[in-house]
């Protein structure tokens, strides 16, 4: 029962990430060009809180270390977006907060030691899935290097370029760890980072037959415009 609840946890995680994903390349998608929603940010940090709490929870030294190193960012971003400003400070306070417990907790408690060592992940896929988790979360370092640059959140072209060949690799770790939650996320995930490169060679837009019809026109322009 405990597993289930666990593995329940990593696939809403997850599905926070894709609605992420999903809401990205929609807006995209009807703009014509890839776009940097202020959603896309928002719901990064709640589902990397979530997802570093599945890491540990799997003993996954991997999703740990993934998820510590690109929390920082989506704030970064979020300032970037002038939204970090506003929020309310009992949030910024969590959301500064929680990481740095979990982290004192894992030292302090030895339980960092027993992720390091985890007997059920051989030596190989250990740093196999650690490789793959950095290559998959070096995009974000690309993009925030970029952003800083250009003094506002965008998404290059080597960012999507980036997230395909990680989100490739994690697919074959998940294999490996018998992982059903990064083995849906990265299947479902290639679609969207394929089809940002597309939008950014300046290929059409999907939508655009759809929006020629008034109806799906319409429907369309109203979800686009809830995605700020």
């Amino acid at each position: 029962m405990e597993k289930l609840l666990i593995i329940a946890l990593g696939f809403f995680a997850q599905g926070l990430f894709f609605i992420r994903t999903i809401a990205q390349w929609f807006k995209s998608e009807k703009e014509g060009e890839v776009i940097s929603p202020v959603i896309y940010w928002q719901i990064s940090l709640v589902a990397s809180i979530l997802m570093l709490t599945y890491g540990i929870l799997r003993h996954d030294f991997a999703i740990v270390i993934g998820q510590s190193l690109v929390y920082g960012i989506y704030i970064r971003n979020l300032q970037l977006k002038n939204v970090w400003q506003k929020m309310h400070g009992v949030l910024k306070v969590l959301a500064l907060a929680i990481p740095v417990v979990y982290w004192v907790w894992l030292l302090s408690s030895g339980n960092f030691a027993h992720i390091l060592h985890n007997k059920t992940v051989s030596l190989f896929w250990m740093i196999w899935g650690t490789t793959a988790q950095i290559v998959f979360i070096s995009r974000f370092f690309y993009q925030w290097i970029h952003s800083e640059n250009k003094k506002e959140s965008v998404f290059p072209l080597g960012f999507w370029i980036i997230s395909t060949a990680g989100s490739l690799m994690i697919f074959t770790y998940s294999i490996a760890r018998l992982d059903p939650v990064l083995f849906a996320a990265h299947s479902l995930g290639l679609f969207t980072y394929i089809r940002n490169i597309f939008l950014h060679y300046g290929k059409g837009s999907l939508f655009e037959s759809l929006t020629k019809i008034p109806v799906l026109n319409k429907v369309i322009g109203k979800v686009s415009d809830k995605i700020k």
